[in-house]
């Protein structure tokens, strides 16, 4: 028998089972947040306290300097194409290895744990295992093998440094799509794809027009963790080129960070991160609203 509870052991449930994480999640988190939207207002450097009220109110100045500032706004255009190479190899590798390690592959499982590995790898660490990587390992290989584009370090170059910064979040964050995208292949009833098979779908039609369609969920999740990630690129673009060469590959992230802890410029920062944080926002509210509408029409 379903007895209704009342309004205080419902409040007793919440605190006893929410109360401590929102409570972390307010004072990590939501404070600190609202902190930085009003320091973006005012002229505060960084360095004063904040309850010396040692700082002006200056209104939307921070932002139309960060508008109008060339480098922030390269840093955006940058990471913009960070961030859609990311997205469209990651997902694309991840799902093909998802389909690869969920076949009659002999050991899958090893293959499995191998591929998600560098998820669980810190990204300065990451970072400065592969600019060794591209630093010394692959330039002597280029060198006994007399290969001319792996002679001298990507990490140097221009054209080639964005190209690392690219493999290596591709390789990062494929591990952990992969796994999302297992859990949507297995899921599909077996059923369905028996009925398939006996209809005479051949491996391609069954990817395509049953698989792919069943798994619009994890398409949903995988690009927005992606999106996420990508765009909040801190820790591997300092580690492995700290935005060089000639800031060719400075996130906005970093450009940020730099911006506040380095020169000083503590409310332009501010205001730079939160229109990073808007644009990052409006771009995965609307990817995820297009994705539901995708999912509800496969249903």
């Amino acid at each position: 028998m379903y007895i209704e509870k009342t309004f205080a052991q419902k409040l007793r449930t919440f605190l006893t089972f929410a109360a401590l994480p929102l409570f972390a999640f307010t004072i990590v988190l939501v404070i600190p947040f609202l902190v930085g939207v009003f320091l973006s207002f005012t002229d505060w450097n960084g360095i004063q306290a904040i309850d010396s009220f040692d700082y002006n109110w200056i209104g939307l100045t921070n932002f139309t300097q960060a508008l109008n500032d060339p480098t922030y706004m390269s840093t955006l255009g940058m990471t913009v194409a960070y961030v859609i190479s990311v997205v469209i190899f990651t997902n694309v590798i991840g799902f093909l290895v998802a389909v690869l390690v969920t076949s009659n592959l002999p050991a899958r499982n090893f293959f499995r744990a191998a591929f998600f590995v560098p998820n669980l790898i810190g990204g300065v660490i990451l970072g400065f295992i592969w600019q060794f990587i591209f630093s010394t390992f692959l330039t002597r290989v280029g060198d006994i093998l007399g290969i001319p584009a792996l002679q001298f370090s990507w990490l140097v170059e221009t054209d080639k440094a964005f190209i690392a910064l690219v493999i290596v979040g591709v390789w990062q964050l494929s591990g952990y799509m992969m796994l999302i995208y297992i859990a949507g292949l297995v899921n599909i009833p077996d059923e369905v794809i028996e009925a398939a098979r006996i209809d005479g779908a051949n491996t391609v039609q069954q990817m395509t027009q049953i698989k792919i369609p069943l798994m619009v969920q994890a398409f949903t999740i995988s690009i927005f963790l992606t999106l996420r990630n990508s765009f909040m690129v801190f820790d591997v673009n300092l580690s492995l080129t700290r935005g060089g060469p000639f800031r060719s590959t400075e996130m906005a992230t970093l450009h940020i960070y730099n911006e506040s802890f380095i020169s000083q410029h503590f409310g332009p920062a501010q205001a730079q991160a939160i229109i990073l944080f808007a644009i990052v926002a409006v771009v995965a509210t609307t990817q995820v609203l297009i994705s539901k509408r995708l999912e509800s029409r496969s249903l």
